[in-house]
């Protein structure tokens, strides 16, 4: 997820920037307790914290799911859980997110908290790498995905994508995150790095990609809305 110096809403030294992230916040939605307490334990608990959505890019999450009404949602790259427990929020009473994870030394962590929550009949939590198993899942279970959230290794976005694009419905929305990474898309200082290569790619295959409609949100770190056709 994105690097945000603003996020923790008990931030107190606050350049003009920073009122301005507070004041977009304190006129949002409030970030739900369970949430709050969340991404408290996140940036405790666990190495580079901020990586977790956080209050402003979650309550977006929620709305957006609420207004594609999609059935199924795939995540890419659950990390603490935060983010899938704000999609979860904004499905219907049918809806349900397939999370998957990577990394199996997360899942002490994040079981916890997404099996803490009273959306956790409506999420799958897998520990696996979803470039190979999200297909035979699909297959598996004869589905197709409305949503997709992107926020896994930056350095297979690309991979990734093509898994997802043939699995999505028609008119299926792809987020996909961190697509500015901190600038470092346009700064030459960064080209040999593989995460900023990774993203760089992405953002050109996408660009060029005649199968969807795109915008780059430049919210946080960047949050591309890619929509099939």
């Amino acid at each position: 997820m994105a690097k945000s110096k603003t996020q923790d809403p008990t931030h107190t030294t606050l350049d003009g920037e920073a009122e301005l992230d507070k004041y977009v916040r304190e006129h949002s939605d409030k970030e739900p307790e369970y949430l709050y307490r969340l991404y408290r334990d996140t940036n405790v608990r666990l190495l580079h914290g901020r990586m977790a959505s956080g209050h402003l890019q979650g309550r977006l999450l929620k709305m957006l799911v609420e207004m594609a009404k999609p059935k199924n949602v795939l995540e890419v790259g659950t990390f603490s859980g935060y983010s899938a427990l704000c999609l979860a929020e904004g499905l219907s009473e049918d809806g349900h997110l397939y999370t998957f994870e990577i990394n199996d030394e997360q899942e002490d962590f994040t079981r916890k908290w997404i099996e803490g929550s009273p959306l956790s009949e409506k999420i799958s939590f897998i520990i696996g790498n979803a470039i190979e198993e999200v297909p035979c899942i699909a297959s598996e279970k004869g589905i197709t995905f409305d949503m997709a959230f992107i926020d896994g290794d930056k350095r297979t976005y690309v991979e990734t994508y093509e898994m997802v694009l043939p699995l999505m419905s028609k008119g299926g929305w792809i987020l996909a995150d961190n697509t500015l990474w901190d600038g470092h898309v346009i700064d030459p200082e960064y080209a040999r790095d593989y995460q900023t290569k990774g993203i760089r790619d992405f953002n050109d295959v996408v660009a060029n990609d005649d199968r969807v409609e795109k915008v780059i949100i430049p919210l946080r770190d960047g949050l591309t809305l890619i929509r099939k056709k």
